[in-house]
């Protein structure tokens, strides 16, 4: 048993509170992870304010977006040993059900898998406790605390050479946008995007078209900050979302091969849907609330216009991680440019109203 600091969500719409939690030892297939780093992602701010589908019932401990190093393991554990540097996935796939069978491991619907979506691990319990009360940790990682309890496959172990508080980006924003372009979609060389919305996972979506050999990437945002850190990433062109299958006319004739909404906004999906050509694709990298409709006329479609969604970037952890830690190594991705703050665990109510004021790219809680 460890006694640890995390930020406990006890109520919707409060600030998150610090507090000693206990942490059981691993059991068989699990990994207990020292965590050096989380990104403060929209999801947590979701979580947060009542309006996740994976975070139902306080007390919680969010964060998901994180690396660290093995502090202990349990039974059976072969991949990875104290003191490993990994990087933990948002998804552990089982590598037995219909999906992993298929290559579709971000899909996943082995039985703890989605016990870990809702914040349980392979036995129907948690191995998280505030007092008297039974904490689970978001989507089975809960990494805004000093350590997590995660399962084995969903630790990628990673060279010591690279810093951890970078690396943590990319299990959330960064496979999430890359993953859009080069899972998702399959951006061709030579074609043209629009990125409607510019936070942590565009920029990344910017990235991941740049990596493509897209040759005109247009990012859309409100603010300006936003569209100056895309043309830093690699935006071709800038502007202030509006009328995007206007703006995009005019610097594409006929619009965009490829369009990814990453707002989050039904009503910029659809926009994002118009701007595209006739044979284009559109990918829905940001999810809607629940009960919100996409207004797309029908007619669109008969001209073999696609409309996708994607969860997590379609990654398979194992393999894309240490792709996207190597491209950072050879200069090939910008990790540290995403970074626009650390804050101890601390000031994470800080972090995140930053998060809410659209005056981060990322925010990054530290441990020391």
């Amino acid at each position: 048993m460890t006694t640890m600091r995390a930020a406990v969500l006890r109520e919707f719409g409060a600030p998150l509170e610090i507090a000693d939690v206990e942490v059981a030892d691993p059991r068989a297939g699990e990994v207990l992870v020292e965590v050096a780093a989380s990104g403060v992602c929209g999801s947590d701010i979701k979580a947060l304010d009542g309006k996740s589908p994976v975070v139902r019932q306080p007390p919680y401990i969010l964060g998901h977006e994180s690396a660290g190093v093995v502090a202990a393991t349990g039974p059976g554990v072969t991949s990875v040993k104290p003191g490993d540097h990994v990087i933990i996935a948002m998804n552990g796939p089982c590598g037995r059900c219909r999906n992993c069978a298929r290559g579709r491991v971000h899909l996943c619907s082995g039985p703890d898998r989605l016990r870990a979506i809702m914040g349980l691990t392979g036995d129907g319990t948690t191995r998280l406790r505030l007092g008297d009360e039974a904490v689970r940790p978001m989507i089975g990682i809960g990494s805004f605390a000093e350590y997590a309890v995660v399962g084995e496959a969903a630790c990628v172990k990673v060279g010591k050479d690279a810093p951890l508080d970078v690396l943590a980006l990319t299990a959330c924003a960064v496979v999430t946008g890359v993953g859009a372009v080069l899972n998702t979609a399959r951006v061709e060389p030579g074609s043209s995007v629009l990125v409607a919305g510019c936070g942590g996972v565009g920029l990344n979506v910017v990235q991941g078209a740049v990596l493509a050999g897209a040759t005109t990437i247009i990012a859309a945002d409100v603010v300006d900050a936003k569209l100056e850190l895309a043309a830093k990433f690699g935006a071709t062109h800038t502007v202030v979302a509006g009328d995007l299958p206007a703006q995009v006319g005019e610097i594409v004739k006929g619009g965009a091969d490829y369009a990814f909404d990453v707002t989050g906004n039904a009503g910029v999906l659809a926009q994002a849907f118009a701007a595209t050509q006739p044979g284009g694709t559109t990918v829905m990298v940001g999810s809607p609330p629940s009960g919100q409709t996409i207004g797309i006329a029908p007619q669109m479609l008969f001209a073999s216009r696609r409309l996708m969604g994607t969860q997590g970037g379609d990654a398979v952890p194992g393999r894309d991680l240490p792709l996207l830690v190597d491209l950072y190594r050879r200069g090939r991705l910008d990790l540290d440019g995403l970074v626009s703050e650390r804050l101890p665990l601390d000031k994470i109510n800080d972090a995140v109203q930053h998060v809410r004021d659209g005056a981060v790219a990322r925010a990054v809680i530290v441990f020391s």
